[in-house]
């Protein structure tokens, strides 16, 4: 027969679990007061070279001076951003492993592919950056003059898109094109923005819509011309370029947002670290001239807006891929 335990051993017991409970919250304390002691990983899950890449080096080095460890962009393209996004999620959630991502990963991809690596709760969002659009650019051989004109093109017989790959923004701007315009398209995926521009240039495919910076000095050397902007407003480095909402086409309204993501258990005394050395570093005047040169928007979402953001682009994006039957194994 058990022996009721006696009062002294019960209250051992009790004295012990406050312990737990007090010791829990002035650990994270601890962290936080430490954090961080040890190189910070910056994964990317674009390629090298592309402007989420360019945005990760521009910010490692003013969170270096701030925190005075060394932060370091570690590239893991691949499915869309998954691979990199899953990286992340499978990393300790103690803040020395961070995502530096676009939302297509999150807003797009769940809808694409039949199954993803990692589940949404497995991440939670540190900051939305920037925002920027998309230039809507084709070939010099290209007859079309106008954007009107390059519907009626491709009403006629399909034009060719390139894009930064399956899922990637100008895919699903390409799809979004075709569905509101009635223009045929044919969609041919490369590993990059980079490639894609080539394939532009190079005549392999007739249009794409990608990013603004890439496509710039191609722009100005008369070898690409652009059409429209994507952005809500005309982008300062295309100054002269209609945007589709001025053509009529508000529906190709599309916009990349750049942000950062954190496993979903890492200690919010480590978040607003991160954060508030975050938004000094974009309040830096070099980091404001950099997001500028990538046609970016500075936004510096966090928290319940940056998660309102997200989640209102998903729902959109759900709507175009179920309308369009894009599908990706």
């Amino acid at each position: 027969m058990t022996r009721p335990a006696s009062f002294g051993a019960l209250r051992r017991l009790a004295l012990a679990a406050a312990c737990t409970l007090l010791a829990a919250p002035l650990a994270t304390s601890a962290h936080a007061d430490t954090y961080p002691a040890k190189p910070v990983r910056f994964i990317t899950n674009f390629p090298a070279g592309g402007p989420l890449d360019i945005l990760g080096r521009a910010l490692a080095d003013p969170l270096q001076k701030e925190l005075r460890q060394p932060f370091v962009v570690d590239n893991r393209p691949g499915a869309g951003g998954n691979i990199g996004a899953d990286a992340v999620a499978k990393s300790p959630a103690d803040g020395y492993t961070v995502l530096l991502s676009i939302d297509t990963t999150f807003t797009i991809n769940p809808h694409l592919y039949a199954s993803m690596p990692f589940a949404a709760k497995d991440l939670k969002p540190l900051m939305i950056f920037s925002s920027s659009g998309l230039t809507f650019g084709v070939g010099a051989p290209v007859a079309a003059r106008t954007l009107p004109e390059f519907v009626t093109q491709s009403k006629a017989e399909a034009s060719t898109f390139a894009s930064a790959g399956n899922g990637s923004p100008g895919h699903i701007a390409a799809e979004i094109f075709s569905t509101s315009t009635g223009a045929k398209i044919t969609h041919v995926p490369y590993k990059g923005n980079a490639p894609a521009v080539l394939a532009l240039l190079s005549n392999e495919v007739q249009a794409g819509i990608l990013a603004t910076p890439g496509l710039l000095s191609q722009i100005q050397a008369g070898k690409v011309r652009p059409l429209a902007v994507t952005g809500r407003q005309r982008s300062p480095l295309l100054p002269q370029v209609p945007t589709v909402g001025e053509l009529g086409l508000k529906d190709l309204e599309f916009e990349v947002l750049y942000l950062a993501m954190v496993p979903a258990a890492t200690p919010e005394p480590v978040m607003q670290t991160l954060r508030t050395a975050l938004q000094s570093a974009l309040a830096l005047p070099e980091v404001k001239s950099r997001l500028a040169t990538l046609d970016m928007v500075p936004l510096g979402e966090t928290g319940d807006a940056a998660a309102q953001h997200l989640e209102s682009a998903r729902a959109r994006y759900g709507k175009i891929v179920k309308a369009t039957g894009m599908k990706l194994d």
